[in-house]
């Protein structure tokens, strides 16, 4: 699709409300949608999405975070601040429990693999996980996760990977494993883009901020010589960063730029409590005083990424009508 068909896509939609920033779809009664509207975010519930003439984006998000319902939040906040509307499907694993949330709250608002199969997706994001130190098949849902990257080949547009989601598609498309630190990586680190005319760091700084958390980690090596991947950002002292495969289907970034201010802290007080000898995360409190409230320095490039990912490789590369198209045709 080319880029002047942005209006003909949308603009039913837009010209009915006189509005110019599109509202993001969420199933009905989602408890991250009242935290959203407090933002003035623009939220659209279900119902209401069906009455609007407009073909919107449809978003997978695979969510295998233990604390579901705050990935959610920080999710919809980023892909809800775009001119673009977007339906968001949420899909967990059928062959692991999740302990951290309720199963009203799995059943209301997820759907599992099986049941979305047959579907064709605009994108999709695959969240990180706790399960990091495993061997990748030691973890109990890996062929679960593994049928699911296989079938994104032929049934998603884009799929953005990120931590242990950007390790296992790392290792499960090309090859590359991961290898564990002699400390948690923890904190908030300096990037450089290898690349800045690359649509996805498209008006990015020279160097940007971003969160990273795991006890893991790739070859920086590995990323540059392998011949179907683009090594697009990384940092002296946090390693590989962003990665996209050359045919632009995959990207994988293995911080959590999604974080919130205080997610890091939550983290590090919670492995604290559990008596568990852990570093001060890294360029985060102020004067490395846990007591201090951290500030949020990477959300203006946070939302330029997720901005760039949904408008340049989402948006622009999807087709209209998927029943007709065998195979996506990549203009980037």
């Amino acid at each position: 699709m080319e880029c002047g068909g942005f209006f003909n896509f949308f603009e039913k939609g837009a010209k009915k409300r006189g509005e110019h920033k599109m509202p993001i779809n969420i199933p009905k009664n989602l408890p991250a949608g009242e935290h959203l509207r407090e933002e003035k975010i623009f939220v659209m519930e279900e119902d209401r999405a069906r009455t609007q003439q407009i073909r919107p984006l449809n978003i997978l998000i695979l969510n295998l975070m233990p604390e579901k319902e705050k990935t959610e939040l920080q999710l919809l906040r980023l892909l809800g601040n775009t001119p673009l509307q977007v339906n968001i499907t949420f899909l967990n694993t059928a062959t692991h429990e999740s302990k951290n949330v309720s199963k009203s709250h799995l059943q209301l608002f997820y759907t599992t693999f099986n049941q979305i199969r047959h579907r064709r997706y605009d994108g999709m994001i695959i969240t990180g996980a706790p399960v990091e130190k495993m061997p990748f098949e030691e973890v109990n849902y890996w062929q679960e996760i593994a049928e699911i990257m296989d079938w994104s080949k032929k049934n998603v547009t884009s799929v953005l990977h990120i931590c242990w989601g950007a390790q296992a598609a790392l290792y499960h498309h090309y090859g590359i494993g991961k290898v564990e630190l002699s400390a948690k990586c923890s904190g908030v680190y300096s990037h450089v883009i290898t690349d800045l005319t690359v649509d996805l760091v498209r008006g990015f700084s020279d160097l940007f901020t971003a969160p990273h958390s795991r006890y893991t980690s790739v070859s920086i090596d590995e990323v540059r010589n392998h011949p179907d991947l683009r090594l697009l950002s990384y940092s002296e002292d946090a390693g590989v960063f962003i990665v996209q495969s050359k045919d632009n289907k995959n990207i994988m970034i293995t911080g959590h730029l999604e974080y919130d201010a205080t997610t890091l802290a939550d983290e590090y007080s919670r492995d604290v409590a559990k008596g568990i000898h852990i570093d001060v995360p890294v360029n985060y409190f102020p004067n490395d005083d846990p007591a201090k409230a951290p500030m949020n320095t990477w959300r203006a490039h946070t939302h330029l990424l997720f901005s760039n990912w949904l408008n340049y490789y989402v948006y622009q590369e999807t087709p209209y009508e998927w029943d007709f198209v065998d195979e996506i045709e990549y203009h980037i």
